[in-house]
């Protein structure tokens, strides 16, 4: 299971959550290089800040990246992977704008999809079983 650093406190709930998200360009365009998932790196671990989130991990290839995010259970994925999708775009297309043609992405920077898989903490299987094991009362 998750040691005990890892858990966030509040004044009602202990939680464990990391997610694993991943973004892909439009179109897969080969637009990242090294400096440029520098500057998003830092971009994206402003924006996680913003909602209490913490960026774990974070790395990509040039038409991608991969993020590992420790959120509290206030947080809502959808709303946060729009403020990392939004900030991104809005400071990499500024910044960049050499590398972000606009023409040929149509004047979007990340696909409108993206990956956000639960991860951490025991295998489903184990839950299952130990949920399963509980003593039913009579």
């Amino acid at each position: 299971m998750t040691n005990a650093a890892e858990y966030r406190r509040g004044r009602h709930v202990v939680s464990a959550l990391h997610a694993h998200l991943a973004f892909v360009t439009k179109y897969r365009r080969n637009v990242f290089d090294d400096a440029m998932l520098r500057r998003c790196e830092d971009i994206m671990v402003e924006a996680c800040h913003s909602f209490a989130a913490e960026l774990r991990e974070f790395n990509g290839e040039d038409d991608h990246v991969h993020l590992l995010v420790h959120y509290p259970p206030k947080v809502s994925i959808s709303k946060l992977v729009n403020s990392l999708k939004g900030a991104s775009s809005h400071y990499l297309r500024k910044e960049f704008t050499g590398r972000v043609n606009r023409a040929i992405m149509h004047g979007h920077f990340w696909s409108p999809s993206y990956l956000a898989a639960s991860c951490g903490g025991a295998p489903l299987t184990i839950i299952k079983a130990y949920i399963e094991q509980q003593r039913r009362p009579a």
